[in-house]
């Protein structure tokens, strides 16, 4: 690298400083909401829960704002009626207030397939003391106008809000919650770009959909028509799937929050089982997901072999390779539907994708014969919130048929960032920086024929054939060749506590794994839901 090219990539120092200001005004706002958080929580009500009353009061008060801007104002009346807007709540104290409280939230529930109907529906209120209700109508939301908050401090501030939610632990809410150093390095690789469409069938709260929208703005957005920028707002280009009604507002709320579509237009985010019917019409040319870990059995699974498997919910997938019950399994042949001819994929899935016998036999045969799998990325523990989850991430491409009927897949590219690697939510979190060395090997935007392989047989990036990885057992992908050097390394340096806990994540690793193959074998395994893989 010449110095001219090395000083042309060092940010000019206003855009530092720029930066530097954006984050302190994210974390400022953070501090104000999350002090909210803190009396709401002492009341009895969980942080996700807070977060779903502050969306509802959010979305009220911003459409005061536009109604009364002096100069865009738009009459949004039809959406919300007089009777039921931000002023009806300011002008109300006490136990009066929060009557009327719930009658707004019932009433804004009312308005299906549409951005305020996904906000609001099923909506409840669950601040039980007036007093409280009037200190964030007046003192916190009230004070503040959010129209005229940045559109990334207002989004920054709600994702920090959902992260801070996403570790509580006992209300669960970490399944939907995916580090945003991840969401950020797979986006920086599958490079989103106007013509694409993009989905997540399990969006939780919106994170890759919000990840690939900034990437498109920040690289793309100038050169992009208004028809082509509209088609976001519109659902055309963008769109996410949640199956919990909670966690889809969630989703809503924090798009809108970071510009995408319009409280008045058609929502995007579509509540429901993403699994319960294949794709009809509208197919993504890149999908990115996390599907949630946990692993329910309450399904029946009809697929080509013909198998049945009777539980609680019937899928009739005809599309599906293999009959199932393994959550993931089913994630991965929906997407490998969903996905158009000639898109991507970027998916997280947990390690039993890629050793489990049997479905996931037939599914990865799939996967490397009609696809392109070219990439897997090896996970390290301790960056999920769901506890004992080995995971990776596989980035594969649709093709159409080969006339010659040989395998797409031609070779698969491994990259280790497990083997080695500490991390704790806390004490030591995952960062983008530590993704830096992947998204370099990985070669974005380049022919995959110039990736060079890690020098010395330690090395975390190897290339496998598809005839190597066919010839494997069960064509097992989980495939491992690097040695931790802390294990030979007592005096490693690791401090006691992070030992620790990836102890009892090996040791709840081990109990998912276990408990995965006594289901298979038709075991009736009583373990908690949210630690089964």
């Amino acid at each position: 690298m010449t110095a001219a090219s090395a000083d042309a990539q060092q940010p000019a120092p206003e855009s530092v400083e720029k930066t530097a200001k954006a984050v302190a005004q994210t974390n400022t706002l953070v501090a104000k909401l999350w002090n909210y958080c803190n009396v709401l929580r002492d009341n009895g009500m969980s942080t996700i829960e807070y977060v779903e009353q502050l969306s509802y009061l959010l979305f009220l008060k911003m459409v005061d704002e536009i109604e009364n801007d002096p100069w865009d104002g738009r009459d949004l009346s039809g959406l919300v009626p007089a009777d039921y807007n931000w002023k009806s709540l300011v002008g109300k104290r006490g136990p009066e207030l929060e009557k009327h409280y719930r009658n707004v939230l019932e009433h804004l529930g009312q308005h299906p397939k549409t951005t305020i109907g996904t906000i609001f529906a099923d909506a409840q209120n669950r601040i039980t003391k007036p007093a409280l209700l009037e200190k964030l109508v007046v003192e916190l939301i009230g004070r503040e106008e959010w129209t005229m908050t940045g559109t990334d401090l207002k989004g920054d501030a709600y994702e920090g809000l959902l992260s801070k939610g996403a570790s509580d632990t006992k209300t669960g809410a970490g399944q939907y919650f995916t580090p945003r150093a991840l969401i950020d390095a797979m986006v920086d690789v599958t490079r989103p770009g106007p013509d694409d469409t993009i989905t997540d069938p399990a969006c939780g709260t919106g994170g890759f959909l919000i990840a690939a929208h900034s990437y498109i703005r920040d690289h793309h957005m100038k050169k992009m028509s208004l028809d082509e920028r509209k088609a976001y707002d519109e659902g055309r280009k963008i769109w996410g799937n949640e199956l919990v009604t909670g966690t889809a507002r969630l989703a809503a709320m924090n798009m809108l929050l970071h510009g995408i579509g319009k409280s008045d237009g058609p929502s995007l985010i579509d509540v429901g089982d993403a699994l319960a019917d294949k794709p009809s019409g509208k197919h993504a040319t890149l999908v990115l997901a996390n599907p949630p870990f946990g692993r329910k059995s309450a399904i029946t699974v009809i697929g080509q072999d013909g198998e049945v498997e009777k539980e609680d919910i019937q899928y009739d997938r005809d599309d599906f390779t293999a009959t199932t019950t393994n959550k993931q399994l089913n994630f991965l042949q929906h997407i490998m539907s969903l996905t158009a001819v000639g898109g991507r994929a970027a998916v997280v899935l947990p390690d039993n994708v890629l050793f489990e016998g049997g479905a996931g036999e037939k599914v990865r045969r799939k996967l490397l014969d009609e696809f392109d799998l070219h990439t897997i990325l090896r996970l390290p523990t301790g960056i999920f919130y769901a506890g004992g989850v080995k995971a990776n991430v596989l980035f594969f491409d649709k093709k159409a048929p080969r006339a010659d009927g040989k395998a797409h897949t031609t070779e698969t590219w491994v990259y280790d960032f497990r083997t080695g690697q500490h991390f704790t939510l806390k004490q030591r979190p995952l960062t983008r920086a530590h993704l830096d060395d992947f998204v370099t090997a990985y070669q974005p935007g380049e022919p995959r024929s110039s990736r060079v392989e890690s020098e010395g047989d330690n090395g975390p990036f190897k290339k496998f054939s598809y005839d190597d990885l066919v010839s494997r057992d069960k064509v097992n992908l989980d495939i491992t060749w690097m040695k931790d050097p802390a294990l030979d390394d007592a005096d490693s340096g690791l401090p006691p506590e992070v030992i620790a806990e990836e102890i009892v994540r090996d040791l709840q690793a081990a109990l998912n794994e276990f408990t995965a193959i006594a289901r298979s074998l038709g075991g009736e395994v009583d373990v908690p839901e949210a630690e089964v893989e």
